[in-house]
């Protein structure tokens, strides 16, 4: 399995230097985030020795359980929908949260993050193909929500993320893909105070060449690298 795992990534890094070379791009402006939902800790320490710097967990309770059994250094993502309940439990586990969806978490963050003493990253997730069975904010929102979670100290707002509606055509992401850069670009020409729109998390498995074409720093990637889920 760790020579599977390892190929996988080898490919995975391949392909992104392909699509980085197609579009005029430096392949280091490409981070894999490597998503380990039901994926055990050896195999996510073959992942990173591998040469995966970022690992991206769904679940708080998940990755404490995993995250003290995973050798190799690697930061560590939240990618899934957090409960306000358990906001304090991030900090210890995670470098980042790509997946903030509305101000009230914002400021549930914000909160704890001052009694922690740590000024917290986050990426906002935008729902861009606007699905009521996602999580994130609507595209039309997202510029007045920016503002308001600017006003809080103890999170920096470093990009945005999304999930496109699911196809097995990767050409049908791209539109999605296109206007989540739109959107950065909205908001960047605002110059707001402590917003600096870095990252542009996009593309999975089944689209994130299509996703680095189109501007992606970080892609997530499961399948491809850990092969089919558990279960």
């Amino acid at each position: 399995m760790e020579n599977e795992i390892r190929k996988n990534v080898e490919s995975i890094f391949k392909r992104v230097k392909d699509a980085c070379h197609r579009t005029g791009r430096d392949s280091k402006s490409v981070r894999i985030v490597g998503v380990s939902k039901t994926v055990s800790a050896e195999k996510i320490s073959e992942a990173i020795a591998a040469g995966i710097t970022i690992i991206g967990e769904n679940r708080v309770q998940e990755a404490r359980d995993k995250i003290t059994s995973v050798q190799g250094n690697a930061e560590w993502h939240l990618i899934g929908h957090l409960q306000k309940n358990k906001v304090k439990y991030i900090f210890d586990l995670f470098q980042m949260m790509e997946s903030l969806d509305s101000l009230d978490l914002a400021k549930a963050i914000d909160n704890r993050a001052e009694k922690e003493t740590v000024v917290f990253p986050v990426l906002i997730e935008v729902n861009v193909g606007e699905e009521k069975s996602k999580s994130g904010l609507l595209p039309k929102t997202v510029l007045e929500s920016v503002k308001e979670m600017a006003r809080l100290k103890w999170i920096r707002i470093r990009g945005l993320m999304a999930v496109p509606p699911y196809s097995e055509n990767p050409e049908d992401s791209r539109s999605y893909f296109r206007h989540l850069g739109e959107i950065q670009r909205e908001i960047e020409a605002e110059g707001i105070d402590e917003v600096e729109l870095q990252e542009l998390s996009m593309g999975m498995t089944n689209d994130f060449e299509v996703a680095v074409e189109e501007g992606a720093t970080l892609v997530r990637i499961g399948r491809a690298i850990f092969g089919e889920r558990q279960n």
